[in-house]
C-alpha cells in the first residue's frame, strides 16, 4: 500500500475543502453578513476550520514527501473512503464552533456527532437535517450547508481529479471508484479532460438555475443555496418550509432542475457533440421518465379531491393543478434523492406513500449526482429476472441480456444482483440498529421511521415518513444512531464497496 501518496493527495484534497471554507467566509462577510453575534460567531467558526484544514492539509503533505508516483486501485479506494470519513469531520467543525459560541447546552450542534452528520449529509447529497429551526443558522452557515451540497453532487474526488494531474493513470481508478453508479459512458477516455467536461456541464447548469430561480422572484442568496442543493439532488433549504416556502413558478423551476440532475452526466457530452438521437434513446434515460411519469400518476389520483397540507401548515384543496404540482414535485423530489418538500406527506394515504418509498430505492440515473439502487441496476436486474423465467421452460435457450446495444457479460449480471442484495442487507441492518439503539439509548423508535430513516439515509434521499417525514427532522435521535445513519450516508454515496473493504483483512495485506 502507497500510504505516502494517498497522503499527500489527502492533504492537496484537504487543502483545496479548507480555502472552500475561507472563501466561503470571504463571500458572506463582503456581500451578506449583517454583524449580528450571530453572523460573527459563525464567520469566526469558517475562518478557524479553513486555517485548520490547511494546517491539516500541511501535516499530511509532509507525510507523504517523496512519494512514489503510483495510484493503484487499493490506493484509490483507501484515497476516497478517507476523502468522505475526514472531509465530513472537517465540514462540520464549522456547525460545532459556532454553536459552542453563540448556542445553549441541547442545540444539536453543540454534539460534534450530530454536525458530522448535518456534514456527512451535505457531502454525501442527502439533506437530512438535524435541525429543526433553520432560521436561526446565520447566512454564512446556510451557504456553507449549501455548498458541501455542490461539492459533493459529482464528487469532490472528482473535482480532484480534474485539476491535478499528477494523478496520471491513477486518476482513472480513482473516478471510477468514485462516479456514483456501475459505469460512466458516452464520455472522453481521457480522465482529467472528462472530469473537467463533467464540471463545465454542472458549472453551466449552477448558472442557469440562479438566474431561473431569480426570475421566479427569489433573492440571490436563497437563489444560490437552493441551485447547489437541486443540481447535487441535496435537498438542503434555508427554509424550515423547504421549497413549500417558494412560489409555485420557483417549484416548477426546480422540477425541472431536479429531472436533469438525475440523468446520467455522461449523456449530456452527448448533446454537446450534437448526437441527440443517443441522448433520448438511451434505455436508462427513458426508463428513468417511464418511471417518473408513472410514479406521478399514481400519486396524482391518489391526491385529487383530499386537502393538501403544505410544509408552512397551510392548507390547500387536493384541486388537479395542486394535485399535480404537489404530486410531480414530490415525486421528482424522491426519485432523484434531493428530498425537497411542498407538502406534509406524512398526511398522505397508503399508496402514494408506498410509491415514494418504492421511488428511495431506485434512485436516479447512474452517473447522476442521485443516490439509490440506480435505474440502470433495476433495469438489468429486471432483464435477467426475465431471462431465468424464459430458462424454465425454455433451457436450451441461450440468450443475451443487453441494455440498448451492450451485451450484459455474467460478470456484469452477478455484480448488479450481488450490489441489490447487499443494498438491501444493509438497509435491514440499518434499520434494526436503530431500533436496538434507540431502545438503549433513547425514548424508544416505531418500526416505520427506523426503516424509512434507513432507507432514506442509505439511499441519499433525506426525509422518511413518521418522525423523519417531510417536516420532521433527525434532531431528536440519540449520537449512537446518527453515527450508524452518517455510515449508512457514505456507504450509499460510495456504492457500499469502497468502505466495506476498509473491513477486510486482506485489503491491508501486501499483494
Amino acid at each position: 500500500m502507497n500510504y505516502r501518496f494517498v497522503s499527500k493527495h489527502l492533504g492537496l484534497l484537504t487543502g483545496v475543502l479548507g480555502a472552500s471554507v475561507l472563501l466561503i467566509s470571504a463571500m458572506d462577510w463582503y456581500f451578506w453578513s449583517d454583524n449580528t453575534p450571530l453572523e460573527v460567531a459563525g464567520t469566526k467558526a469558517l475562518l478557524v476550520t479553513g486555517l485548520l484544514g490547511w494546517l491539516f492539509a500541511v501535516v499530511l503533505l509532509a507525510m507523504g514527501r517523496g512519494a512514489e508516483a503510483y495510484l493503484g486501485r487499493r490506493e484509490a479506494m483507501l484515497l476516497v473512503a478517507l476523502s468522505w470519513i475526514f472531509g465530513a469531520a472537517l465540514s462540520g467543525l464549522p456547525y460545532f464552533l459556532w454553536a459552542f459560541q453563540v448556542m445553549p447546552v441541547g442545540h444539536p450542534f453543540r454534539d460534534f456527532t450530530a454536525c458530522y452528520f448535518e456534514a456527512m449529509s451535505g457531502l454525501t447529497t442527502t439533506g437530512a437535517t438535524v435541525l429543526s429551526d433553520i432560521h436561526i443558522l446565520p447566512t454564512s452557515l446556510l451557504l456553507w450547508r449549501a455548498t458541501t451540497h455542490w461539492l459533493g453532487g459529482l464528487g469532490i474526488v472528482v473535482l480532484f481529479v480534474a485539476v491535478l494531474p499528477t494523478l496520471g493513470v491513477g486518476g482513472k481508478k480513482l473516478f471510477n471508484v468514485e462516479a456514483p453508479g456501475p459505469s460512466q459512458p458516452g464520455v472522453k477516455p481521457r480522465i482529467r479532460e472528462t472530469a473537467r467536461l463533467l464540471w463545465f456541464i454542472y458549472v453551466g447548469m449552477t448558472i442557469v438555475q440562479t438566474v431561473a430561480l431569480m426570475c421566479t422572484g427569489m433573492n440571490l442568496f436563497d437563489a444560490i443555496c437552493h441551485t447547489f442543493a437541486t443540481l447535487a439532488t441535496g435537498g438542503f433549504s434555508t427554509k424550515n418550509a423547504s421549497a413549500g416556502a417558494y412560489t409555485p413558478a420557483a417549484q416548477i423551476v426546480m422540477i425541472v432542475f431536479m429531472i436533469l440532475a438525475g440523468v446520467n452526466f455522461g449523456l449530456y457530452y452527448h448533446i454537446l457533440q450534437r448526437q441527440f438521437k443517443r441522448f433520448w434513446r438511451d434505455p436508462e434515460f427513458q426508463l428513468y421518465l417511464g418511471i417518473i411519469t408513472v410514479a406521478s400518476v399514481i400519486v396524482i389520483s391518489s391526491l385529487l379531491g383530499d386537502n393538501l397540507v403544505l410544509t408552512d401548515g397551510t392548507v390547500i384543496e387536493g384541486t388537479v393543478a395542486n394535485s399535480t404540482l404537489h404530486g410531480v414535485f414530490q415525486v421528482v423530489s424522491i426519485q432523484t434523492t434531493t428530498g425537497y418538500g411542498t407538502v406534509d406527506s406524512n398526511q398522505w394515504n397508503f399508496v402514494p406513500k408506498m410509491t415514494l418509498l418504492i421511488l428511495m430505492f431506485i434512485g436516479g440515473c447512474a452517473g447522476s449526482t442521485g443516490g439509490g439502487i440506480k435505474v440502470v441496476r433495476i433495469l438489468v436486474g429486471f432483464k435477467i429476472i426475465v431471462a431465468e423465467i424464459e430458462r424454465v421452460f425454455r433451457p436450451n435457450v441461450v440468450r443475451s441480456i443487453k441494455v440498448g446495444n451492450s451485451v450484459i457479460d455474467p460478470n456484469m449480471r452477478q455484480a448488479v444482483l450481488v450490489y441489490i442484495l447487499g443494498i438491501v442487507a444493509i438497509f435491514v441492518l440499518g434499520a434494526i440498529a436503530i431500533v436496538l439503539i434507540e431502545q438503549n439509548y433513547g425514548d424508544g423508535i416505531d418500526i416505520v421511521t427506523a426503516v424509512t430513516a434507513s432507507a432514506a439515509t442509505l439511499h441519499n434521499v433525506g426525509p422518511g415518513f413518521a418522525r423523519v417525514g417531510a417536516i420532521e427532522n433527525y434532531g431528536w435521535f440519540s449520537s449512537p444512531s446518527l453515527a450508524v445513519m452518517s455510515l449508512l450516508m457514505a456507504l450509499g454515496r460510495l456504492e457500499v464497496y469502497a468502505l466495506l473493504v476498509l473491513f477486510v483483512p486482506t485489503f491491508w495485506r501486501k499483494p
